[in-house]
């Protein structure tokens, strides 16, 4: 299980990134504003840190669900957003092996 330091560490640097990107002026793949789109995840981000700080772990479906979300309007050139949610991901506990 993951430390509740480092999983809301971890949506933190997320949440930061986020409004980095909304002050920017962060486009989208396809070249329109990005701003609504930054608005829900931060909204997300900050749902979801409360729900992984109080059951002490990350929802691996959560997780996966919002990167395919993100690799759909996130240029490749703007890599930080999906950085910061493998460093969520990497908080999430390993599959205990029988």
């Amino acid at each position: 299980m993951a430390k509740g330091s480092e999983i809301e560490s971890a949506f933190e640097a997320a949440i930061t990134e986020t409004r980095k990107q909304m002050t920017a002026g962060m486009t989208t793949v396809s070249g329109e504003k990005a701003h609504t789109h930054l608005e829900k995840l931060a909204e997300e981000l900050d749902l979801e840190r409360q729900r992984a700080v109080d059951r002490g772990n990350v929802d691996r479906d959560w997780v996966q669900k919002t990167v395919r979300w993100l690799v759909e309007w996130v240029p490749e050139t703007e890599p930080t957003l999906i950085a910061a949610m493998g460093r969520i991901a990497r908080a999430i506990p390993a599959p205990k092996s029988s």
